[in-house]
């Protein structure tokens, strides 16, 4: 129980960087593009913190403990790296991972599915995917076991990338400011409420989506039924 308490007080986003910030000082920029790099380009990293640990980064450059350029460039390249790193295990190992439909993963299905997924609404879904949690761990696996073009897919990875990364961190580091402001707090103490708000938006999106296929699979099972 201990190591499990453990994990989750180190992968709070403030605990982590001030973690980072005390063993390795300077280079606290690329233990955190690595981090970054492996919740999106490693299967394995899908619990590492995203979404949360790019806004909290912010607050900690507007509070002068990190450099905003800094920041910006290694987690857009930790984002991107990643992200090629993943679509390229799905290219060429696609069909070791996608071989078993039993796989609450990793199903054959799924690549098909995919595969229709993005002929119907083309590579935007690779930006898409950078916003929703999880999503964007496992999404470069199945676009490229899915066999996208990677010119592509780099393309829209890379627009994604400056979206994702610029947006959190920024909203972190001039929102932090205004709300600090107007409500006459330090956000730097209240790390906790600032992650909880940020990942149940992050996660609103995909529970929105859920709830619209659910309604709309039992409305069509109605429809059925009645005719």
């Amino acid at each position: 129980m201990e190591t499990i308490y453990d994990l989750l007080h180190y992968l709070n986003p403030k605990v982590l960087i001030d973690t980072l910030l005390g063993i390795f000082g300077n280079w606290t920029y690329v233990a955190l593009w690595f981090v970054v790099f492996a919740e999106t380009g490693l299967a394995v990293g899908f619990f590492l913190p995203g979404d949360s640990l790019l806004v909290v980064a912010g607050l900690f450059a507007a509070a002068n403990k990190l450099n905003l350029v800094l920041i910006l460039i290694a987690f857009f390249l930790g984002s991107l790296l990643g992200d090629s790193t993943g679509y390229w295990t799905g290219r060429t190992m696609g069909k070791k991972l996608f071989n078993r439909e039993d796989s609450y993963i990793f199903k054959p299905s799924r690549v098909e599915r995919a595969h229709a997924f993005f002929e119907k609404y083309g590579p935007k879904t690779v930006i898409l995917a950078r916003f929703v949690p999880i999503v964007r761990t496992f999404a470069p696996l199945v676009i490229g076991a899915a066999e996208m073009r990677y010119s592509t897919f780099l393309t829209y990875s890379l627009i994604g990338s400056l979206l994702w990364i610029n947006s959190m961190v920024l909203a972190g580091y001039f929102l932090g400011g205004v709300i600090e402001n107007a409500l006459g707090i330090k956000l730097e103490n209240h790390i906790e409420k600032v992650v909880i708000v940020v990942v149940f938006l992050s996660l609103l999106p995909p529970i929105i989506e859920l709830l619209k296929h659910r309604f709309s699979k039992k409305e069509n099972i109605a429809e059925v039924a009645e005719s």
